[in-house]
């Protein structure tokens, strides 16, 4: 099974959770998602992955172009579109294994997917 995790090297979370899958023989696809964002199909697949029906829930709500953006308000569909256009909209890190996702906060919770 391939595992890909969007990854952002700034942040220690997504450092972390790097780190767990690697511990645990996990040798992940790492893609950084700022530099190389998402679809919106890629989203949607994700948000399918985790079980989602709001795509709010793979926001991340402390990015600064949140409230400028006005995402709060946003339909799902054009939360979708804004985290495509702002991948740094996308709440870290996420790990997909096969048709599986996981948002890694805690880390731990990537590990249910594997």
């Amino acid at each position: 099974m391939s595992v890909v995790i969007w990854h952002n090297p700034g942040c220690s979370t997504s450092r972390k959770a790097l780190d767990l899958l690697r511990e645990r023989g996990v040798a992940p696809t790492v893609r950084n998602y700022l530099k190389d964002p998402p679809s919106e199909e890629e989203i949607r697949a994700v948000l399918k992955g985790m079980g989602a029906t709001d795509p709010h829930a793979l926001v991340r709500t402390k990015d600064k172009r949140y409230a400028a953006l006005g995402v709060a308000e946003m339909s799902g569909d054009e939360a979708i579109a804004a985290m495509a256009a702002h991948s740094s909209l996308i709440e870290r890190p996420v790990v997909i294994a096969g048709k599986k996702a996981r948002i890694g906060r805690p880390i731990e919770k990537v590990l249910e997917i594997l």
